[in-house]
């Protein structure tokens, strides 16, 4: 056979190819890998707009916090040279602590003044020498929260590399089956002249598309699932309803064309591997 037989069969499986991947292990295993893979990329980016939130919040205002009965009045003019002063309306603080209080009218509540600072030191100064007053800055707590969610983003993005790690093995595993089952045919193609790069890029591109029809079948929904799960999720974790970009669509579309690279790629060098050890 000439060196392009292979090449000379397109349209063809000459290997029997579709013989010895005719099971649905593969595609249902990259499927399953597919839905991690998903969740891990969800995580990370919401980790990551979790972030952006609790820095923009460290940037705005800090309070301070006056004990029941404390002249609000004094304490505004005290503070104000050394700060931007807006005190929380009480019904405001009665609303935010009706879901744990319940509606009582007679309960004292401590006022809470918003305060943008213009002399840090003078405020500090002014807030200790007020009764009860506290000065409570969101700089350490935010700083604290934010090295949590660079944590929780970077074992997601380890996560990937894992899961891609096992798809690579899974493939690996599928082809040297690949290999056993059609051995003597490979064999024969090779002694009559076939390429070697041909032989390895039929087996990569079966592999690659049984790679992308699971990627894409677990990709889907993963999707779906993150979707409902987001609609619940973004309201309570960012005060706002979900919205269209809380979901990584970029990562999402790419996860089947990344599982069916690693399935071409993979094959490939795992076949060659094997070839080159034929006489």
């Amino acid at each position: 056979m000439a060196r392009g037989a292979l090449r000379g069969l397109r349209g063809r499986d000459p290997l029997g190819l579709r013989r010895a991947f005719a099971d649905r292990l593969l595609p249902a295993l990259v499927a399953a890998m597919a839905l991690l893979a998903a969740l891990a990329l969800a995580g990370a980016h919401c980790a990551g707009q979790l972030a952006q939130r609790w820095q923009a919040g460290a940037a705005g205002p800090a309070l301070v916090t006056l004990p029941a009965g404390a002249d609000l009045r004094a304490a505004i003019a005290a503070l104000s040279p050394h700060a931007e002063v807006t005190p929380v309306p009480e019904p405001r603080m009665r609303e935010l602590l009706a879901p744990w209080v319940g509606e009582v009218p007679g309960l004292p509540l401590p006022r809470i003044l918003e305060v943008t600072p213009t002399n840090r030191a003078g405020l500090e100064a002014a807030v200790s020498a007020l009764p009860g007053a506290r000065l409570e800055g969101r700089g350490e707590s935010v700083a604290q929260a934010v090295t949590l969610a660079a944590g929780l983003r970077a074992l997601s993005l380890l996560l990937l590399l894992v899961i891609a790690a096992v798809a690579a093995a899974l493939v690996a595993v599928a082809t040297r089956a690949g290999i056993a089952a059609r051995r003597e045919t490979i064999v024969i193609l090779h002694e009559l002249g076939a390429r070697d790069s041909d032989i390895a890029g039929r087996f990569a591109a079966r592999l690659a598309v049984l790679c992308l029809g699971g990627a894409a079948a677990g990709t889907v929904v993963a999707a779906v699932a993150l979707w409902f799960l987001a609609g619940a999720a973004v309201p309570v974790a960012l005060s706002r309803p979900a919205a269209w970009d809380d979901l990584p669509w970029a990562g999402l579309i790419a996860l089947p064309l990344a599982a069916a690279a690693i399935g071409w790629l993979t094959a490939r060098l795992t076949l060659r591997a094997w070839l080159r050890r034929l006489p």
